[in-house]
């Protein structure tokens, strides 16, 4: 769902063989299609390239196919936002949605200034690094996701931003290993106060550096 008419994330493709997430207790389709919340990560194989490999975002408008580096589809808005894909399936390990997407940029300005062209607008900053290694993380709202842009805010590199790793969301970690064949780290807290998170463990075969967390603490 979008936020007032601003672009949304509608799916991402990732080169992950579907039995390394059906591992990690998700619900994959026959034709790869991975359902969480509103959002769809196909996962089209190794045999594709490695990691996220682009996106596809719903918009009032067609947007550029490449977004400082990023491969990007558009799809339309629908009127009143009506639904586009079947609802989400209940997977095994408890995800209800992807919560957000890292986006890894050599030029911070230049990476959120094409995103700010595409319509998606820069909520917070948090300077999130050190005196020797300094990382600025912009957060930007793609509907119901958020988008999490990290750099250093002073370096200006050549190459490309890339999606680099996401973030979904479960109600409950303590089950997650026997739900995951053990695929998952230790529980740890996240930055977000009361939340707990958990990675996926390197050595189960995702490209995607992929972590589970608890929801948002409601008042």
């Amino acid at each position: 769902m979008s936020r007032g008419g601003l672009p949304a994330l509608d799916a991402l493709e990732v080169a992950d063989p579907p039995d390394v997430w059906r591992r990690l207790g998700f619900v994959v389709a026959p034709d790869g299609a991975c359902r969480i919340g509103d959002v769809t990560i196909q996962l089209v194989g190794k045999d594709a390239g490695k990691g996220i490999l682009g996106w596809t975002l719903r918009a009032a408008a067609p947007l550029p196919e490449d977004l400082d580096g990023i491969p990007t589809r558009t799809v339309p808005a629908g009127q009143g936002e009506e639904p586009h894909a079947p609802p989400a399936p209940a997977h095994p390990n408890g995800a209800t949605r992807v919560d957000h997407v890292v986006v890894s940029t050599p030029d911070l300005e230049r990476t959120l200034a094409a995103l700010g062209a595409a319509g998606l607008q820069v909520r917070r900053l948090r300077e999130a690094g050190t005196a020797d290694r300094p990382l600025r993380q912009a957060f930007l709202w793609a509907g119901d996701v958020l988008l999490e842009v990290a750099g250093d805010p002073a370096a200006h590199g050549p190459g490309p931003a890339r999606l680099w790793g996401l973030v979904v969301v479960t109600p409950s970690l303590e089950d997650l290993p026997a739900r995951t064949d053990r695929a998952v780290g230790s529980i740890r807290e996240a930055v977000q106060v009361g939340r707990r998170i958990t990675t996926v463990r390197r050595e189960v075969g995702s490209s995607v550096p992929l972590a589970f967390m608890t929801p948002h603490l409601r008042a």
